[in-house]
């Protein structure tokens, strides 16, 4: 199973799962062109943006080791940067600071290790024991 975004105003709007036998060309090789065409056709969208992407993939890694793709899974509410060609989600906090390399939201100073879970306290810039 493949899964695609679709992109308006560089916002994804919907995700979709095609079945990988739909995508192969006449050698038998999977095409993202042949997804795109696919959906475009199933919706009456001869115009919509479609962009492949990767349940395996978050922070710019392939979780079963394979070569990573656009950064992260697309989610309904994420950018496409198409200069990265890369999925970013919605960003969680003001404060927070884009990391480049895994096109993930940092906070501005790093979560300490804590034995009790903490939550992120905007107004007051520190992470806090939830009590």
């Amino acid at each position: 199973m493949s899964t695609f975004a679709k992109i308006e105003n560089n916002i994804v709007v919907k995700v979709e799962s095609v079945v990988n036998e739909v995508l192969q060309d006449s050698n038998g090789v999977e095409q993202e062109s042949i997804g795109i065409e696919f959906l475009r056709t199933l919706y009456k969208e001869p115009d919509a943006i479609w962009k492949k992407t990767s349940y395996n993939t978050k922070a710019n890694v392939h979780s079963l080791g394979g070569t990573p793709f656009r950064k992260n899974h697309a989610g309904i509410g994420y950018t496409y940067d198409e200069d990265k060609d890369a999925f970013i989600p919605p960003k969680p906090y003001p404060s927070w600071i884009l990391d480049e390399e895994t096109c993930t939201w940092q906070s501005p100073i790093d979560m300490p290790n804590s034995e009790t879970p903490l939550f992120w306290n905007e107004d007051n810039q520190t992470w806090d024991s939830i009590t």
